[in-house]
């Protein structure tokens, strides 16, 4: 079930964020998540099951374009679809928004068989 990030949700947030290759220091991290709750045009949603396992960080662009800025899930959760679902939930939720991605989860988007534009 994908639901937004709230400030209570900060620990587990970096938690996840911190399995990405640019976001393993922590000030990286609390940069990252003060962006999400400052810029309204930047969207964190977490992706819970029992616990929260994953976790997906969205930018809305001009022109109905919305950026994949971040993609994430507890390996222990890995390879069960949960970020295609995440994929899912959002690509649901923005229905007349074109999907890009960074180039930094391109390869993570790859493997979980997302086809997508890198800007």
């Amino acid at each position: 079930m994908l639901i937004r990030y709230k400030k209570t949700y900060e620990k587990i947030a970096m938690g996840l964020l911190s399995f990405m290759p640019n976001e393993k220091n922590v000030k990286s991290l609390v940069n990252t998540i003060k962006d999400y709750e400052t810029n309204e045009d930047n969207h964190l949603f977490l992706w819970k099951l029992d616990d929260i396992v994953g976790i997906i960080g969205i930018q809305l662009l001009p022109d109905k374009v919305l950026m994949i800025k971040h993609l994430s899930v507890n390996p222990s959760f890995r390879n069960q679809g949960i970020a295609t679902s995440l994929y899912d939930a959002i690509r649901n939720q923005y229905v007349d928004y074109t999907i890009i991605t960074t180039e930094e989860i391109a390869s993570f988007i790859d493997h979980c068989k997302i086809s997508l534009k890198v800007l």
